[in-house]
């Protein structure tokens, strides 16, 4: 169906591409043989031009007495054809639809993030019961009832581990890039993925209380108050409307010269009014475009213009995403080399993203390191036990090494604790109840992140971050980056609520992110930008833009275009109405006619089309 919808839209753009075609031909052979056939050409533009024109003013003018450019358009068509200046009429009907074709085509299409969010919620759950498991919808689970969870499975519903020790996968709600370790007592959600240990669980909120299904709600809710631009000529309508007859009827009391008349209608309507915005917009798109950014929605420039503050996520965003080794403290007498070794030799046997880091770190640093682990286990949520070089070694968490009965020295819980200050995650190896050694592993900070915060400043926007991070590992990012302003172990609604409140406060958001998480927030603030490259498909779905090469150093030239685009379509106004006045002076002393007046407006068009084309290749200088 989804298919089916945008090859119709793009159909109906194709068959106005056509019709313009069309009039544009009927147009040139009337200026070159119009006086040599029975019926002017013209008349095509005024039918597929002119008539869509007029019906759409009468049914706007009848319905709800509404208003709009169009209306003083379809009176000049009209007026013109009745005093039989075909041509005129044609030409401000084929004007018109041009600046209407140029304004559908930056207009979104439909998006389909919600969709694919709702693709997430899990269909089937584990139930057990007296007689053992059984394999249920997951819409039956009732609150209380007991579910069993394996590797690998979505969990169905929020719940309590009552069971079992596993990790889990939650970027999908917090969009933390490693998964939580989970122990009895623990809270899970719905829509996070259980990794590697199997547990039971109970389920505490079902249904439409699920975390998966809350956030599915607030997606669909989330961009409801978001303000749209209205188009200025339609804005201005009214006025301009009553202007123009005003002077044509006075005029042409006046003078007894009805095509005085006409030509003020002519010469006032609003061509190059109305193309003023929708040219200014089309070229910014396709400057935003050269610089790596696929705008979606047709108003997100102009409403980026007004932005002040820039909401970053964390990770995706300003980090990679991607784990590695910081730090490595040798303990009791054992080399560096030797911690790599052992931690290497049991970790080469794990999926777990600790895991990787680990192994991947160990093969850069030391490339002639060969894991040599045996007989290696895997204990959910706690770590690895195993043999390396005949020796066996644990690596995990500190609870592994509590439940070891490993002591502690003085200087691992300084070291663990000043990296744990700065955000990082912490394995610890230990051989036969003693600490070997301690590995700090923490996320990796785009090359980019620091000169793109320090421009996004000097262009006069203020940076936030927004995660649900910890707070220690938001707060050592935001240090390095000179961030002031942090919001950390944000769930989907909390991010929603905080961008809410500032703008009712009258503080225009940005929001970048690249998760599932940030879908939400992507939708309510004023512009939503999702990574493209890294990011997940409904975050881009959710967002207003995309950043498809992922190169944060091109958003301060996109917050500066947005300005810059606003100051065109500013000129482009102030022009075209200086041009509308002048013009309706020398028609009121009968030195335009309506077919001048008609080129008149038109070249006012082109001058509007011309100064907008300076767009696409602007770019301020540092």
């Amino acid at each position: 169906m989804k298919k089916l919808e945008e090859l119709l839209e793009w159909g109906g753009v194709r068959k106005d591409i056509a019709l313009l075609i069309l009039s544009g031909l009927a147009l040139l052979v009337s200026i070159l043989w119009g006086d040599r056939l029975p019926v002017d050409p013209a008349w095509v533009a005024i039918v597929l031009c002119g008539l869509p024109i007029v019906l759409e003013a009468i049914i706007g003018l009848v319905t709800a007495f509404d208003i709009k450019a169009d209306v003083l358009v379809s009176i000049a068509l009209v007026a013109s054809v009745v005093i039989g200046e075909d041509f005129a009429a044609g030409e401000v009907a084929f004007i018109m639809q041009l600046g209407a074709l140029l304004e559908d085509l930056t207009v979104a299409r439909a998006r389909a993030g919600i969709e694919k969010l709702v693709k997430l919620t899990p269909r089937t759950a584990r139930r057990l019961t007296g007689a053992g498991e059984e394999v249920v919808p997951a819409e039956e689970i009732r609150v209380g009832e007991l579910l069993r969870v394996l590797p690998g499975e979505t969990i169905p519903v929020d719940g309590v581990v009552k069971e079992g020790r596993s990790s889990v996968d939650q970027a999908v709600m917090t969009g933390e890039s490693l998964p939580v370790d989970k122990a009895p007592g623990d809270p899970v959600s719905s829509g996070t993925v259980n990794q590697y240990g199997a547990f039971t669980m109970e389920a505490t909120r079902v249904g439409e209380d699920s975390a998966i299904q809350r956030m599915v709600r607030l997606v669909q809710s989330a961009d409801a108050g978001k303000a749209k631009i209205v188009g200025l000529a339609d804005r201005w309508a009214t006025w301009i409307v009553v202007i123009a007859l005003s002077a044509a009827a006075i005029t042409g009391f006046v003078t007894g010269e009805l095509i005085r008349a006409v030509t003020i209608l002519v010469v006032f309507c609003p061509c190059a009014l109305v193309l003023a915005t929708p040219t200014a917009i089309m070229a910014a798109i396709g400057n935003a475009t050269r610089h790596g950014f696929l705008v979606r929605e047709g108003d997100a420039l102009e409403r980026l213009a007004s932005v002040q503050c820039v909401a970053f996520d964390k990770t995706g965003t300003l980090t990679l995403g991607q784990l590695r080794v910081t730090a490595v403290l040798p303990l009791n007498g054992r080399t560096e080399e030797q911690v790599w070794t052992g931690a290497v030799g049991l970790e080469s046997w794990s999926e777990h993203p600790l895991g990787k880091a680990v192994t991947a770190g160990g093969r850069e640093r030391f490339p002639h390191l060969v894991p040599a682990g045996q007989g290696v286990e895997v204990l959910p949520g706690l770590g690895l036990k195993g043999v390396v070089d005949g020796v066996g070694l644990w690596a995990g968490n500190l609870a592994l090494m509590e439940q070891l009965g490993v002591p502690m020295p003085p200087e691992a819980g300084t070291f663990a604790q000043a990296r744990l200050d700065e955000g990082c995650t912490l394995i610890y190896l230990a051989e036969e109840g003693t600490l070997i050694g301690v590995m700090a592993l923490a996320d990796t900070l785009r090359p980019d992140a620091a000169e793109t915060i320090r421009a996004v400043k000097s262009a006069g926007v203020q940076p936030v971050l927004l995660t649900g991070d910890h707070p220690s590992a938001a707060g050592h990012i935001a240090g390095l980056l000179d961030i002031r302003e942090v919001q950390a172990g944000c769930l989907p609604e909390d991010k929603l609520n905080w961008i809410a409140k500032s703008q009712q406060q009258g503080r225009a958001v940005c929001m970048i992110g690249d998760g599932i998480n940030d879908a939400p927030a992507l939708k309510k603030a004023m512009v939503g930008i999702a990574m493209g490259n890294v990011g997940s498909d409904i975050a881009v779905d959710a967002a207003d833009m995309a950043l498809v090469g992922d190169d944060l150093r091109q958003l301060p030239h996109l917050l500066r275009l947005a300005r810059r685009m606003m100051v065109t379509i500013k000129c482009n106004l102030t022009f075209s109405m200086a041009l509308n006045f002048a013009a309706i002076a020398l028609a009121i002393t009968g030195i335009l006619n309506p077919v001048v007046g008609a080129l008149v407006h038109n070249a006012g068009s082109v001058v509007v089309i011309v100064n907008s084309a300076l767009l696409l290749r602007w770019h301020k200088r540092a």
